[in-house]
């Protein structure tokens, strides 16, 4: 089953979290958060929005 892994990071204590396949690739990970609470806000917005995001191409410099 999918799952987003969360972690507080032991270089700068910072929060992360990946979004894992069920073949447990890695296909998103995020910035780093200062709490884990805003950690888990960012996992739901990812769930949120994604349901009616749209695919834009951008250039990026």
């Amino acid at each position: 089953m999918e799952r987003f892994d969360i972690w507080q990071s032991p270089k700068d204590g910072l929060w992360y979290f990946h979004l894992v396949t069920p073949n447990n690739e890695i296909i998103a990970q995020s910035q780093g958060y200062t709490t884990k609470e805003n950690c888990i806000s960012g996992i739901n917005a990812i769930k949120n929005y994604s349901q009616t995001a749209e695919i834009k191409e951008t250039t990026k410099e």
